[in-house]
């Protein structure tokens, strides 16, 4: 069986891509691996892909090249899209998840990262770090007293139930919190915390939100300005998710005033010029959507979460097993 890896001939094997992946496909029994970079990143031939991918029983698949639309109607021997990422909507169109073509994606790579990041930087506002590292550097640093500087016993109102919301679930349940979850697609909830059926549900009577929601239609500005009204003062947001799942300018007017505290990785933009006032707020934590990335690289270099998750696709294909992280068109839909 004949897979195609589309290689971007500007960047080649990067960090999010590694080389040492595809040498563990090229070693799959009964695979053939064929590595093509012979493509314009820039300005990419729908026919010449077409063509190429028409050849392959199995597309490994990076951010691009978009896979031509005509995919889903004509794929000749394609049968199976692994796509290498989360995010799909720029490079797969919903017509090919509606075709008998599989298609899956890392699944739950990135999960533990941000479910890590989410609690790291909620400790962070409770303890108010940002106030304290500058008032050390200010000379101060004595009589600084933070409202809820520990987990237990904190209202928290989980916004999104997938694979990185459960993550942080397991990671805060231990330390006594009051979990709140607003999710209307999760099929279950923990015991020990309690599902809501609305998202004006969720914000009554918690004292901190972390979103681990994926940005849709649906998600796009409902944390309002009216919601985090309802945050208590000192009140804490952590976002992790997508920055558009907020009202960005309602968040802002309550930081600015000093009322509430956040924890971001991400923004809407994702960047905030750099004499932007916010980067001067006690109150606010800015990652830059870095805070998942690894501070180290591995020594000896070694296959990382999402890379496990595609070679057992591809073994499991192979065989004709059950797949993992299938995408559909609900799941489609539902993605950020």
């Amino acid at each position: 069986m004949k897979a195609l890896f589309l290689l971007n001939p500007k960047t080649g094997y990067t960090s999010s891509v590694p080389q040492l992946l595809m040498d563990e496909v090229s070693r799959i029994p009964g695979l053939e691996l064929v590595v093509d970079s012979d493509w314009d990143p820039d300005n990419p031939d729908p026919e010449q892909l077409a063509a190429k991918i028409r050849e392959a029983d199995i597309l490994l698949l990076s951010r691009s090249p978009r896979v031509p639309d005509s995919i889903a109607t004509n794929p000749g021997r394609l049968k199976y899209i692994s796509y290498l990422h989360g995010t799909m909507r720029n490079v797969i169109d919903l017509s090919i998840i509606r075709s008998p073509i599989v298609v899956t994606n890392w699944g739950d790579a990135p999960a533990k990262g941000l479910a890590r990041a989410s609690f790291t930087l909620l400790l962070a506002c409770l303890t108010d770090l940002p106030k304290r590292i500058m008032a050390v550097r200010n000379g101060g640093g004595r009589g600084i007293v933070s409202v809820g500087g520990w987990v237990e016993g904190l209202r928290v109102g989980v916004y999104g139930y997938g694979f990185a919301g459960q993550e942080f679930v397991k990671i805060l349940m231990p330390h006594g919190a009051d979990i709140r979850i607003y999710d209307p697609y999760a099929l279950a909830i923990p015991e020990g915390c309690r599902r809501v059926d609305s998202l004006p549900e969720l914000f009554d009577g918690i004292q901190a939100l972390v979103i681990h929601a994926g940005l849709t239609d649906e998600t796009c500005k409902s944390v309002t300005g009216e919601l985090l009204a309802k945050l208590p003062d000192q009140g804490v947001v952590i976002n992790t998710a997508r920055g558009a799942i907020i009202d960005q300018d309602a968040l802002f007017a309550e930081l600015k005033s000093g009322r509430l505290r956040a924890g971001l990785d991400v923004l809407d933009p994702d960047w905030l010029p750099e004499d932007h006032e916010a980067r001067q707020w006690e109150n606010l934590i800015w990652t830059c959507h870095r805070f998942n990335w690894k501070a180290w690289p591995d020594d000896p270099p070694r296959l990382s979460r999402r890379d496990e998750n595609v070679l057992n696709n591809l073994r499991a294909f192979l065989k004709g097993e059950p797949l993992q992280f299938v995408i559909d068109e609900t799941r489609y839909q539902r993605m950020t």
